[in-house]
């Protein structure tokens, strides 16, 4: 593909504002299975995303601080992502994304995420820098942001949205706030795909892309007292060992499971893809469950209870010649000691 020739304003692109102690509430959890993600790490830069498929408008990967963003830059673009198949889209689901929406758009809605059901679309999630909305076959239904994110505060950072479908119920999340609950969907969708309208010089971006089947902390539990849990929610910045602040929602409820269930001891291990060196992956896995172990610790779990291993790719459960298998293979699993 020829390279697209497209000047992106530059801005300073900020972290996310929040840290982990904003989450201590959060509890979003992760589905256990990861159907589809992209970090867009083996996208070149100025180029299209090679895990999308571009259905109309127009969109480019550059690097926005540390990581690769996905720029939406025109009009009615509409991205999907590459699946074997046409249906995957599962009874129950998780998906997660970060985006950036810049203050010269004002009202205008940010990205959207389409549910597709062949052609159609008959559910939609908008985001803008006022409120969450959600528009599916019984009308239209907004949730209100609170003041520390809305308006002025939204624009020009990561904002990290968080989706859990379930028993016809969807719950959508912003940064460390639930902001939305849908009770009764009434919507049948077999697909997913991501939308905006954007308009030259003004970043509309996306980035970490997630979704994953399944998602309940009741299975957490069953997990726990059955032995061995494998952690897809658990997230890291890239190449260290820094806790994302949304992993909060699966540690929060993690914690509580340990403290529910005081007899309980687990050897927290890391486990990495097979990208990079043996002996970085095995570092960097190490550092990442003691990092874990540190923040169940600062919870009030006992560190007595707690022991930590890096496997780093040597226990693969998913092929790494896949993106879908290595985004299986970086977790963090607990195992009954």
């Amino acid at each position: 593909m020829k390279k697209l020739l497209i000047i992106i304003a530059l801005l300073p692109f900020c972290s996310f504002a929040q840290d982990i102690k904003a989450y201590q509430n959060y509890d979003f959890v992760a589905g256990s299975k990861i159907i589809f993600s992209d970090d867009l790490s083996d996208s070149q830069d100025g180029e299209f995303g090679i895990h999308w498929k571009l259905n109309g408008g127009q969109g480019v990967v550059n690097k926005s601080g540390d990581e690769k963003a996905f720029f939406i830059t025109k009009y009615y673009t509409v991205l999907s992502p590459r699946m074997k198949t046409p249906n995957y889209l599962p009874a129950e689901f998780t998906i997660e994304f970060d985006t950036w929406l810049d203050e010269a758009y004002d009202s205008n809605s940010g990205v959207s995420l389409l549910f597709k059901n062949g052609e159609d679309v008959p559910a939609r999630i908008s985001t803008n820098n006022m409120y969450v909305s959600f528009e599916g076959p019984d009308g239209k239904l907004n949730g209100d942001f609170p003041e520390s994110i809305r308006s002025e505060q939204y624009f020009n950072k990561w904002h990290h949205y968080a989706i859990a479908y379930k028993n016809n119920q969807m719950k959508v999340y912003c940064d460390q706030y639930r902001v939305l609950v849908v009770p009764d969907c009434n919507f049948k969708a077999v697909s997913i795909s991501i939308a905006g309208d954007a308009s030259d010089g003004k970043n509309m971006m996306f980035k970490n892309f997630k979704l994953a089947s399944g998602g309940d902390m009741n299975m957490i539990g069953k997990a726990f007292t059955d032995g061995k849990y494998i952690s897809h929610g658990i997230r890291f910045d890239v190449n260290k060992a820094t806790i994302k602040p949304e992993s909060m929602g699966e540690i929060n409820a993690i914690t509580k499971i340990l403290k529910d269930n005081p007899a309980l001891k687990f050897e927290i291990g890391g486990h990495t893809d097979s990208d990079g060196d043996d002996a970085s992956n095995m570092k960097l896995s190490q550092a990442r469950a003691e990092a874990v172990k540190n923040q169940l610790v600062s919870l009030g779990i006992e560190a007595t209870r707690l022991s930590t291993k890096g496997y780093g790719e040597t226990k693969s459960i998913g092929d790494n010649n896949t993106f879908e298998g290595k985004a299986n293979n970086r977790r963090v699993e607990f195992s009954k000691m």
